[in-house]
């Protein structure tokens, strides 16, 4: 007995120094990625107690100690160091320099902090599209990195499901033309997933198949040695229209319009209770598991802004009990993740009986929702906790990438401190839900580090993001942050938002609804900021240079409202001396913000469009995608429904595409009003329509003017525009 339980006894410690050796492992890889230099002055090691997520940080001679119960532990208890005794910002994009001081500061007495949730959630479906559609996996290493510093630990993992599919249906007796046929355009598989678009811009190329599957395989492994549970997809009805042609009498149906797109873009869902459903979920999963793995963990979301076949409510009841039935008979460990946009999105149709039904249909704690835009509207607090299920509650913070500052702060802050008390023990964590990785990083991370007991005021947070935007402890920074925290950042982002020079050019408002230039704050606080911060001295710092871009863009794009109106007034009053004046008011704006982003990389349409370049393997293949990029930035899809939907202030974009409509639409109203005439807003929508579906079409070269000391311009057009600004 006491040799069997010598030999227990070996094997469990054997056990403990692999998971220890493996841990630690990753932890120092990562040091090395992100700064290679310093990595020999951090040591790593794991603590015992599992039973909550841990980390604990201290000096030991001239050694920086890390301890975590897991990777991901150790990950945030290393970004916890870099953000408060470092004042360094890890960005979320791989080019952006990591700046630390010379030496390592030490640690004055031991931190030890604990997560207050179990689950932290990053990611959309969207995201997958309006961002990381052109990703390698250089791009994705480094955001791996970054979610893991932030303590994710449960990522959103969709890439590479085509190449699945494309087995899949290929096993079920479709075609090569059919399957790639029914695929969308890269940058617009995200919707296609969600059963909204089909056939958009296919074929699919085939390399893109293998590619993406390939990619896919790194990033799980990457994101499970950082303890990640990655979230793979499921099947959620959405099928190709032909297939139909080999099973005639299964039940499907045609979805909602979805877009503004023509009907032959229109998907197809079978119906739960269709016995081939359990089939089809029985091939995809199998083939996914054998390539990707699995932690059973599957995002299923059957009706994102469709209708569903029926809405009876014991019938939507009947399609979750299926559903989730399809998935377990293959993985009986699976738990089913829905996003509930749904709910939010169509409050009309999806009552309490129906919501309830649908999600008691499922078993208890086999399904997690994702409250999926809680700054705006908290499901949960309708649902009753979302009737005993599981939930998230999650910070959305953007739509399509635009280029905007928002972010409530005080709103978040007051909404998440309530539902971590009082939104019931099924409240398992925290996230978000972000549809483009955009220009206000620090709400996320502001976001994410409320997961965990730090026991930071938000004030001392902020005080503490201003030292590392800027390298130092500056009262003129300080002062910036304080008056943008508390008087900046006080609007959740909206569906459709982007700064009136992103807007297709009218007389009034914004054009169409996916521009809204609205704000809630006054602008003379957003100046004042900028103007604190331009007062910082010796200050060379990136992400010093960013936040002056990134504000000074924002305040030229409020200005440019101004201009606008003044411009319409003095159409009204036939004035075309005041017309000219500000016209060309106007075309200054727009050519100094291209001038001001221009000075930083983030800010720029390069990048977006090489990289679709670099994905194909001839002139035909990489125009191709080219195209692809173009459109969703820009026109969306087939009609001017979703038209400047996904708009950014980005070089090349801005005074190539943006300044050319402006400079257009000025000089047709006061050629209307030379000539007496009322200006045709119609005719130059068409005309508009026009152009910007030419310009999607990479013969249309785009020159990039970047480079530039950011915050030297910055200053310089501070300069020029504060007086007119402030009047």
């Amino acid at each position: 007995m006491k040799k069997i339980f010598s030999v227990l006894l070996f094997l469990v410690v054997i056990c403990q120094i692999r998971a220890e050796d493996t841990n630690i492992t990753t932890m120092r890889k990562m040091t090395q990625r992100l700064f290679p230099q310093q990595a020999s002055f951090f040591d790593f090691r794991l603590l015992n107690d599992t039973s909550t997520d841990t980390f604990t940080i201290k000096s030991e001679g001239n050694k920086i100690i890390i301890s975590g119960n897991n990777a991901n532990s150790m990950a945030v208890g290393l970004n916890h160091y870099l953000k408060n005794y470092c004042l360094t910002t890890i960005s979320w994009y791989k080019d952006d320099p990591i700046e630390l001081p010379k030496p390592l500061p030490n640690i004055p007495a031991e931190v030890t902090i604990k997560a207050n949730v179990p689950t932290r959630f990053f990611l959309n479906y969207c995201t997958f599209g309006y961002s990381m559609t052109w990703w390698k996996w250089s791009d994705w290493e480094h955001f791996i990195d970054w979610m893991a510093l932030n303590g994710i630990n449960m990522p959103l993992a969709i890439t590479g499901q085509e190449a699945i599919w494309y087995k899949v249906w290929s096993k079920l007796g479709l075609t090569d033309e059919e399957i790639r046929g029914y695929f969308t355009g890269p940058a617009h598989l995200p919707w296609h997933r969600m059963c909204n678009l089909d056939g958009w811009q296919s074929p699919l190329p085939k390399e893109w198949l293998s590619s993406q599957a390939e990619l896919q395989e790194q990033i799980v492994a990457r994101e499970r040695e950082f303890n990640m549970q990655p979230v793979l997809p499921a099947f959620a009805g959405h099928v190709p229209a032909a297939l139909k042609r080999v099973y005639p009498n299964i039940k499907t149906s045609r979805v909602s319009e979805w877009g503004g797109f023509a009907d032959q873009y229109r998907c197809t869902f079978l119906n739960p209770m269709d016995s081939l459903y359990a089939i089809i979920q029985k091939e995809y999963l199998t083939e996914q598991t054998r390539l990707y793995g699995t932690n059973h963990i599957y995002g299923i979301d059957p009706f994102n802004e469709i209708d569903p076949p029926s809405w009876d409510a014991d019938s939507l009841g009947m399609m979750a009990k299926h559903i989730y039935e399809s998935v377990a008979a293959v993985d009986p460990k699976a738990i089913w993740l829905q996003m509930t946009w749904l709910f939010y999105a169509d409050i009309k149709h999806w009552t309490t009986p129906r919501i309830k039904s649908y999600l008691r249909s499922v078993p208890q704690d086999k399904l997690i929702l994702l409250d999926y835009f809680c700054e705006y509207t908290e499901i949960w607090k309708q649902t009753d906790s979302y009737f005993g299920q599981p939930y998230l509650w999650c910070y959305l913070g953007n739509f399509g990438g635009n280029s905007f500052l928002s972010g409530p702060v005080k709103l978040v802050s007051e909404r998440l401190a309530d539902a971590l008390k009082n939104g019931g023990s099924n409240l398992k964590g925290v996230g978000s839900t972000l549809e483009g990785i955009d220009l206000n990083q620090f709400m996320y991370e502001f976001v994410l580090d409320k997961a965990w007991n730090s026991g930071q005021t938000d004030k001392e947070w902020f005080l503490k993001l201003a030292d590392r935007r800027t390298g130092k402890v500056s009262p003129e920074a300080r002062k910036a942050w304080e008056i943008l925290a508390e008087k900046v950042y006080i609007q959740p982002a909206q569906v459709g938002q982007g700064t009136l020079t992103n807007a297709r050019p009218c007389l009034k408002g914004n054009g169409h609804w996916t521009t809204k230039p609205t704000i809630e704050y006054q602008p003379k606080d957003l100046v004042e900021a900028w103007r604190l911060l331009l007062l910082v001295k010796d200050c060379q710092r990136d992400s010093y240079e960013f936040d002056l871009v990134n504000i000074g863009r924002q305040v030229l794009g409020n200005y440019f409202n101004v201009v606008r109106d003044e411009f319409t007034l003095a159409y009204e009053a036939g004035d075309i001396m005041m017309m000219k004046n500000r016209g060309d008011k106007m075309r200054e704006i727009l050519a100094d913000l291209d001038k001001l982003v221009s000075c930083h990389p983030t800010f720029s349409l390069n990048k977006w469009i090489t990289d679709a370049r670099d994905m194909g393997h001839d002139a035909a293949s990489k125009n191709y995608y080219e195209m692809n990029a173009r459109s969703l930035i820009t026109i969306w899809g087939d009609s001017y429904h979703l038209t400047d939907y996904a708009n950014r202030s980005w070089a090349g974009l801005t005074n190539q595409y943006y300044s050319v409509r402006w400079d257009r639409f000025i000089n047709e109203v006061i050629k209307a009003v030379e000539k007496k005439k009322a200006f045709d807003e119609e005719a130059f929508f068409n005309e508009s329509r026009m152009y910007e579906n030419e310009w999607v079409n990479p013969s249309n070269r785009i020159n990039y003017n970047e480079g530039g000391d950011g915050i030297k311009l910055a200053r310089q057009i501070y300069k020029k525009y504060a007086k007119e600004i402030i009047r």
